[in-house]
């Protein structure tokens, strides 16, 4: 790896299912965010993807030279099953992965039986259509505690100098039991989530204290938990942010995902 660039970390709306790939209207405005946010950040010689359809008690990291895919969504249409991404695997990065997290005390293993889920597939098929760069996903942890997946992040720190894209693969509205409901007040309840999101994240004005804290504290955000009555897809931003150990440079999406407001960040 070059080493010539400073790690990009992007915390990312990967859309319901396959339905990016398939045409979706809803999605219109999230596919064309993807398909372009290469053009704002360097090309990467790996990347690393935290995915919010991954959990296990201890870390675990993608060891595997040529991981398969996991096609862990169901009722979509036959095509769904047969989409490819024949990225390789980067067994070296993840043993890098790997040691800083022992390092920071962490309990973590590498798994070279295990594939490529679609929090990772699905957006970088937009991203990077020609798979051709390495990529690893580490696990989320089983617990959902903020804490941790912020001290996940931190024990990455010593990466951030490398030439990587760290992906947070998630969404910052998760509500399948809102599926279809819409009403004015349900849709300020989500503005005003991803408003103090924006802000967490963004806002000079926050040492990083401040900023983890309100980060644990999530859930007493307005709107919060009518946005993730389970938290699995906001916590790849705390491992992005915990990473980052800094303000987040922009609101790279701020948009609109069959007919609900998400965000991407990017550091």
């Amino acid at each position: 790896m070059s080493g010539q660039n400073q790690a990009s970390i992007l915390y990312i709306p990967h859309g319901g299912g396959p339905l990016p790939l398939l045409g979706e209207p809803g999605h219109r405005e999230l596919v064309q965010f993807l398909t372009t946010i290469p053009e704002r950040i360097p090309r990467p010689d790996a990347i690393l993807v935290i995915s919010a359809h991954w959990e296990t008690h201890r870390p675990r990291v993608t060891t595997g030279v040529a991981p398969e895919l996991i096609y862990d969504y169901y009722g979509f249409p036959e095509e769904s099953y047969s989409i490819t991404y024949p990225a390789p695997g980067a067994p070296e990065l993840a043993e890098e992965v790997l040691a800083c997290l022992r390092a920071a005390d962490f309990d973590a293993q590498g798994d070279d039986q295990r594939g490529f889920d679609h929090g990772l597939f699905i957006p970088l098929k937009l991203m990077y259509p020609a798979a051709d760069i390495p990529c690893i996903q580490l696990s989320m942890l089983d617990s959902l505690d903020p804490a941790e997946h912020l001290a996940l992040g931190r024990a990455l720190q010593p990466l951030r100098q490398r030439n990587l894209l760290v992906v947070g693969s998630g969404l910052s509205f998760h509500n399948l039991g809102l599926r279809g409901y819409y009403d004015p007040s349900l849709t300020r309840e989500i503005g005003r989530f991803q408003d103090w999101l924006i802000d967490t994240a963004t806002n000079a004005g926050y040492d990083e204290a401040e900023r983890s804290q309100r980060l644990i504290d999530w859930d007493q955000a307005p709107g919060g938990m009518l946005c993730h009555p389970r938290e699995e897809h906001l916590l790849p931003l705390h491992v992005c942010q915990g990473m980052a150990g800094a303000q987040a440079a922009t609101t790279v999406f701020d948009g609109e995902m069959m007919g609900r407001r998400v965000l991407g960040l990017l550091w």
